[in-house]
């Protein structure tokens, strides 16, 4: 008798709510001379083909929920997310009432598209906006091109892939697009800090040294801080970390890059921090 494994996917209300399940499936051995279990060992060595689904902001998730169930009314649907990382889209044992919305790894999305089409699984998917033409598989091309912001920082021209929309071959969705659009302009209006010239910053020395500045800051004039004190009532901390640094090269330091026009927290630093920094440099 085959072993099995569990394949694990998500499932989502028509509310963003996201539920972990699993799907059993044969286990797939590969034997080497040795008669080893080889594939599972060269598995951990393997770099997986991940997704944007750990990074896809959930306000845009819902924003794409809301348009599909607009015009495929999801109802009665198991809404399901297979694309995170260790998932197998194509071992999931799919139920008969399944429709797949979800963000796949692009590199490998014409083959997703025609997996589903095969299957005869309705898709919903998040693709690359200037080559998604290219998918021949897809029956349906929403063409949005508006620039998303992963929560990992990547800004990718998004549009859209799916086989639920009949002869509608091409569909262009002003709504569609204004409403991630409105998502992306708040998410760039989120408040910038700035820090008092005593705490040196990896985004603070790249402004000056990209202005053709440049300095050694001796170790006997730093201390290494990762939160301020008046970060900690409103639970933030140094991005990545930062240094103290002493009251005389604070002073050496080449004007900063101009300040954005955005609204700037600009922190304080406590009399704790004062009476340490007066002591380096000593």
């Amino acid at each position: 008798m085959s072993k099995e494994e569990k394949v694990f996917y998500k499932t989502v209300d028509l509310f963003g709510n996201e539920q972990l399940k699993f799907s059993t499936a044969p286990k797939k051995f590969t034997k080497n001379l040795f008669g080893n279990e080889y594939e599972d060992f060269v598995n951990k060595f393997e770099t997986k083909l991940t997704t944007d689904d750990c990074y896809t902001p959930p306000a845009v998730y819902q924003v794409v929920l809301d348009f599909v169930n607009k015009r495929y009314p999801l109802a009665g649907f198991e809404i399901i997310r297979p694309f995170f990382p260790g998932g197998k889209f194509d071992e999931i044992d799919y139920p008969k009432n399944a429709v797949v919305i979800d963000n796949p790894p692009f590199s490998i999305i014409s083959k997703i598209a025609g997996f589903y089409e095969e299957k005869n699984i309705p898709y919903f998917l998040f693709a690359p906006h200037l080559t998604f033409f290219n998918i021949r598989a897809a029956k349906n091309y929403i063409v949005l091109g508006v620039q998303i912001i992963y929560e990992n920082g990547a800004v990718v021209n998004t549009s859209f892939i799916s086989n639920m929309f009949g002869t509608d071959r091409i569909i262009a969705d002003a709504d569609f697009y204004l409403a991630i659009k409105k998502l992306m302009e708040k998410k760039n209006e989120l408040p910038k800090y700035k820090y008092p010239k005593n705490v040196i910053t990896v985004s603070e020395i790249t402004k000056i040294v990209s202005r053709g500045v440049s300095f050694i800051v001796k170790d006997k004039d730093l201390m290494r801080v990762s939160k301020m004190d008046d970060q900690k009532k409103h639970k933030k901390s140094i991005f990545g970390s930062g240094f103290f640094i002493s009251n005389e090269e604070a002073r050496a330091m080449e004007a900063r890059a101009m300040e954005a026009k955005d609204e700037i927290i600009e922190w304080e630093l406590s009399p704790r921090e004062l009476e340490l920094i007066k002591k380096l440099g000593k």
